[in-house]
């Protein structure tokens, strides 16, 4: 029986790890689903698609300080590319991701993480999919 609320995906593209964000069925919140490479990428979403259902993958697209495109937009462009070609069924949108990871790691810190849990690998990550995701969830309403 195919689900009857898909999900909403929100990742942040990055050159050592891509943080996954997942919306809850509903699509009014963003959870993290933890940092992968692209290998396994390809596979966690293969298993969302099959247990749960993909509705769209939102990928953040860093744009500059004036709104234009910036040294990591051809890579996000790439990327998208490989997303899509990788799941045609499912369509993939980019979302403004400026100052997300800046963002993330105020969050991190007024949430009273130490500096050490701050800096974990992949928590900043996941944190700046959430932030990209829940922007886009929002946006909708």
């Amino acid at each position: 029986m195919p689900p009857t609320h898909k999900r909403i995906i929100g990742i942040d593209f990055g050159t050592k790890r891509i943080g996954v964000a997942v919306s809850d069925p509903l699509l009014m919140f963003a959870q993290p689903l933890g940092t992968f490479d692209m290998e396994g990428l390809v596979r966690m979403l293969s298993r969302v698609r099959d247990e749960e259902g993909i509705e769209l993958i939102v990928v953040g697209y860093p744009l500059s300080d004036t709104g234009g495109e910036n040294r990591m937009t051809g890579v996000i462009d790439r990327f998208v590319a490989e997303l899509r070609e990788a799941f045609p069924g499912i369509p993939v949108e980019t979302f403004d991701e400026h100052r997300s990871s800046r963002t993330a790691m105020k969050l991190l810190a007024a949430s009273g993480s130490s500096r050490k849990k701050r800096n974990e690998k992949g928590r900043l990550d996941t944190a700046a999919a959430c932030l990209i995701l829940q922007g886009y969830l929002d946006s909708r309403h």
